[in-house]
C-alpha cells in the first residue's frame, strides 16, 4: 500500500503537468500585457466620452446659452432666424472640417470599426478619429439630429488600436482590443458597463470568447468608473417604478413588437433612401451640410425636439408628459430630421434616434392601447420603454445588448418579459422585410457582405498579391502575347476572381501582370496556394471564434 508522502508526490505531479502547460500558454501569449492594456484603454475612452460630452455641450452654449440637455424650452424663447440658421452655420464648418481635416470626408461610426474588425490590417487612426469626434461633437452642439454614442464608439475603437500599436501585443489580440475600446465607449456613454460587454461581443467580435471575455469587462469597468465620477451614478433616464398590470397585456406585447418593427423598417429606408437622393444631388462637401443645417433648423421650427441628440423628449415620453399628437409628430419629424443629418455629412450615429423614435411608438400605442382597453392597459411610459428597445434592437441588429441597455438605462428590470417579447418579434420582422440592420447596410454599401459569412468576405478581400509568387522568386520575367494577356490576373484581383479563372480553364497556374502594363508578368499564382491561402484563412476565423 503507497505510503500518504508518496500519494501526495504523485498528486503534485499530476497538477504541476496539468497546470504548467496552460500557465506557459498564458504567459506567452502575452494575455497579462493584454489585461494591463486594457485598463489604459478602459480609463482613456472613458475621459474621452468625457470630453466628448463636455464639448457638446460647449458648441451648444454658443447658441442656445445653455449646455444640458432640456433645450425644448430655451429654443421656443428663440428668434426664429437663430433655430433656422444655427444649424446650417454649424454645418458650414463641419463641411470645412470634412474637406480639409478627415481622409474620408466623413466621420466615424460603428460600422467603420466592424470593417476594421473584418478586414486584416485595416486600422482606425487616432488622428483621424479624434477629428471625427471634434467634428461630430460640433454638429450635435449645432443641433444637428443624430446620437453620441457612434462616434464614441468609433473613437473608443481608435484609442485601442492606438494603444495595441503602441505596446507591439500580439497579433491574437487587436479585435479583442478593439472590442475592449468598444465596450468602454458604450459603458462610459450610457453608463451600462452589462451592455457594453454585451455589445462588444455581439455587434464587434459578432461571437464569444471566453478569452476575450477578462478583457472586454476591464475595460467596460474602467470606462463606467470615471464616467460614474463625473456624471454620477443614475440612470440616463429617471422613471417612475412601472409594473405590468396584467397577463392579459400579452397580445398588446405582440402587437406592439409588429408595430417597432414596422417603424424600424421605415426608419432604415428612410435613412437609405435619403442618402440615396443626396449622393445623387452634385453640391459640393462645403455646402451639403449647410442645405441640411437650413433644413433641420426648419423642422425644428415646429417641432424644437428634434435638435441634437434628443434624450430629453425621450424622457418626457417614459415619464407620461406627451400628448398622442405630439408623439406622432415627432415620429414623422424626428425620422425625417435623423436622415437629413446623416445624408448631409454631419457627424453623429443611429443609436440614440432609435431609442427616440421607440419611446414615441411606445407611448402612442400605449395611449391607443389605455383608450380601447383601460382595465387592462398599463401606463403609456412603461410602453415607451419597451419600443425603445424594440425599435433600437431592430435597427442596430442587437438584441440582447439592446435589451440590457434598456434595463440599465431605465432601470426597468421588472419588465424583462414584455420587453424580450417586443424586441424579439420586432427584430424577426425587421429580418424578414430588410434582411439587415443598419451597420450591415453600411458595410454592404463598401462591398462588405457579412451575411455571406467569412468565406465570401475572405473571398472578396483576400487579392491576388497575397499569394503570388513575385517573378523575382521564380526568375521568369516574360512579356506576354495578346491571347496570354486575356487571361491572366492582377495584384489586386480578388481571391473569388482567381479561383473561377483557375477553374474556367481548367488551369494550374497563371501569370499575374502589372496594372498598367498588361503584358508584363510580375508574379505568378498557383491554383495550390490561392487554395492554401484560402484555406488558412478560414482556419483561423474558427480557430477564434472558438478559442476558449
Amino acid at each position: 500500500m503507497p505510503q500518504l508522502p508518496d500519494i501526495f508526490l504523485k498528486l503534485k505531479s499530476i497538477i504541476v503537468k496539468w497546470v504548467e502547460p496552460n500557465i506557459a500558454e498564458f504567459v506567452s501569449s502575452r494575455q497579462v500585457h493584454v489585461w494591463l492594456a486594457v485598463i489604459i484603454i478602459g480609463t482613456g475612452v472613458s475621459i474621452a466620452a468625457i470630453l466628448f460630452r463636455e464639448l457638446i455641450g460647449l458648441f451648444q452654449f454658443v447658441w442656445l446659452g445653455k449646455t444640458g440637455e432640456t433645450i425644448s424650452d430655451t429654443i421656443r424663447e428663440l428668434p426664429w432666424y437663430v433655430v433656422l440658421l444655427a444649424p446650417a452655420i454649424g454645418g458650414a464648418l463641419v463641411g470645412w472640417g470634412l474637406v480639409n481635416l478627415l481622409p474620408h470626408r466623413r466621420t466615424g461610426g460603428v460600422a467603420d470599426v466592424i470593417e476594421a474588425r473584418t478586414l486584416e490590417g485595416r486600422d482606425i487612426e487616432l488622428k483621424p478619429a479624434l477629428w471625427s469626434g471634434v467634428l461630430t461633437a460640433l454638429s450635435l452642439g449645432a443641433g444637428a439630429s443624430a446620437g453620441r454614442e457612434g462616434p464614441i464608439v468609433h473613437l473608443g475603437a481608435a484609442i485601442a488600436t492606438a494603444m495595441s500599436r503602441k505596446m507591439k501585443l500580439p497579433a491574437w489580440s487587436h479585435k479583442t482590443l478593439l472590442a475592449s475600446g468598444v465596450a468602454a465607449a458604450v459603458s462610459a456613454s450610457f453608463n451600462a458597463p452589462i451592455a457594453g460587454v454585451l455589445f462588444a461581443h455581439e455587434v464587434i467580435l459578432g461571437h464569444y470568447s471566453r478569452r476575450s471575455f477578462v478583457p472586454i469587462v476591464i475595460a467596460s469597468v474602467g470606462g463606467t468608473v470615471f464616467s460614474r465620477l463625473w456624471f454620477g451614478n443614475i440612470a440616463a433616464f429617471d422613471i417612475p417604478d412601472y409594473q405590468l398590470t396584467s397577463y392579459w397585456e400579452i397580445p398588446a406585447f405582440v402587437l406592439l413588437g409588429l408595430t417597432c418593427a414596422v417603424v424600424s423598417v421605415l426608419f432604415q429606408f428612410a435613412l437609405v433612401s435619403t442618402d440615396y437622393v443626396a449622393r445623387l444631388v452634385s453640391v459640393s462637401l462645403y455646402v451639403r451640410p449647410i442645405i441640411g443645417g437650413l433644413l433641420i433648423g426648419a423642422i425644428a421650427l415646429i417641432y424644437p425636439q428634434v435638435l441634437g441628440v434628443g434624450y430629453e423628449a425621450t424622457d418626457q415620453a417614459l415619464r407620461n408628459q406627451l400628448t398622442l399628437e405630439i408623439m406622432l409628430g415627432l415620429l414623422v419629424a424626428k425620422t425625417a430630421a435623423t436622415a437629413i443629418t446623416l445624408a448631409s455629412r454631419f457627424g453623429g450615429g443611429v443609436f440614440s434616434p432609435a431609442l427616440y423614435l421607440g419611446a414615441m411608438t411606445g407611448g402612442a400605442f400605449g395611449l391607443i392601447a389605455s383608450g380601447v382597453f383601460p382595465e387592462f392597459s398599463s401606463s403609456q411610459g412603461l410602453y415607451s420603454i419597451l419600443g425603445m428597445g424594440a425599435v433600437a434592437a431592430a435597427v442596430l441588429g442587437a438584441p440582447f445588448s439592446t435589451t440590457m441597455i434598456v434595463f440599465e438605462l431605465t432601470g426597468g428590470y421588472a419588465l424583462t418579459m414584455a420587453l424580450l417579447l417586443a424586441v424579439s418579434i420586432s427584430t424577426g420582422i425587421n429580418q424578414a422585410i430588410h434582411g439587415h440592420s443598419y451597420f450591415e447596410w453600411q458595410l454592404e454599401l463598401r462591398g462588405l457582405f457579412l451575411r455571406d459569412g467569412p468565406h465570401k468576405y475572405l473571398m472578396r478581400t483576400t487579392k491576388v498579391r497575397d499569394f503570388m509568387r513575385p517573378a523575382e522568386e521564380t526568375a521568369n520575367f516574360e512579356i506576354l502575347s495578346d491571347e496570354e494577356a486575356e487571361t491572366a490576373l492582377k495584384p489586386t484581383d480578388n481571391l473569388e476572381k482567381a479561383l473561377r479563372a483557375f477553374d474556367d480553364g481548367a488551369y494550374q497556374q497563371l501569370p499575374v501582370v502589372e496594372e498598367n502594363a498588361p503584358k508584363r508578368v510580375v508574379g505568378w499564382a498557383t491554383q495550390v496556394r490561392a487554395l492554401a491561402r484560402f484555406n488558412k484563412a478560414l482556419v483561423d476565423v474558427s480557430e477564434e471564434e472558438h478559442r476558449q
